[in-house]
């Protein structure tokens, strides 16, 4: 069983990709994550522009730097803090989990250079797919089972969904309305000297309100505008997100000090 040509860099969470087949996966089931610790260390996750309005409501989403620019949610706002998994690998109840997360360790990828076909591919070293006593089976003899079939479906609806984000970032990129993002977070115990986060982009509400009165009613009547307004309502969330942080002891002195030691 030989894994996928391997790409230079392989996506957030996925350390092998192994195209899935009758052949060689014969018998073999998939199961249910025990916990989310594939997620414990990540503190921005991708995003569809489907999701921004769900995602905003836990969430602040924000656009990475950088020339391909992409909407990721922030479960922290430290590298490697995630607020809402516990340190026993517990996922937060009554949370919005982005469809990236939800769709590992499965995604569609090319094999070849050549070929713009997508075939539905797993992370072997996730360990949940595999030659298990209990589990879904992933074939019906030959044929992909229902759980296969749900599971390509979901994939290529996100694969989709991928497609109508990239129409929004080139959108808002020709406006040009994105800015660089910084934001400054106080404490009550050092209000003087604010924890300054940057490194990602966010629409320029000013350049958003100059736009011309017909552009802003395209906006709206494709939908974009609401996307665009869920995007600055979720920014308020950094704040909360950073008292998260702080109250689980995650803060950015907490996070230094860990680094250092």
């Amino acid at each position: 069983m030989a894994s996928a040509p391997q790409q230079p860099q392989l996506p957030l969470f996925y350390k092998d990709l192994m195209p899935l087949n009758s052949r060689d996966h014969q018998g073999w089931k998939s199961k249910n994550f025990d916990d989310a610790s594939f997620l414990a260390s990540t503190h921005a996750i991708p995003i569809t522009v489907d999701e921004f309005i769900d995602t905003q409501r836990n969430f602040p989403i924000v656009f990475t730097s950088g020339e391909n620019s992409l909407p990721i949610a922030l479960m922290g706002l430290n590298e490697g803090v995630n607020t809402f998994v516990s340190d026993d690998g517990k996922i937060e109840d009554n949370i919005y989990l982005p469809a990236y997360a939800r769709r590992y360790p499965f995604m569609l990828a090319k094999l070849r250079e050549d070929s713009d076909e997508l075939s539905l591919c797993f992370d072997p070293s996730a360990g949940v797919v595999g030659e298990f006593d209990e589990g879904s089976a992933l074939f019906d003899g030959d044929q992909p089972s229902e759980t296969t079939k749900n599971i390509l479906d979901f994939c290529q609806k996100f694969e989709e969904s991928g497609q109508r984000t990239k129409a929004f970032i080139d959108e808002i990129n020709k406006l040009d309305i994105l800015m660089d993002g910084e934001i400054g977070i106080t404490t009550q115990e050092n209000p003087n000297n604010p924890f300054n986060y940057r490194g990602f982009r966010m629409v320029d509400e000013n350049k958003l309100r100059e736009l011309p009165t017909d552009t802003l009613e395209n906006l709206h009547k494709n939908g974009m505008l609401m996307l665009i307004h869920a995007h600055l309502f979720s920014l308020n969330l950094m704040r909360v997100i950073f008292a998260r942080q702080v109250r689980q002891g995650k803060g950015p002195q907490e996070v230094t000090q860990a680094a250092q030691g």
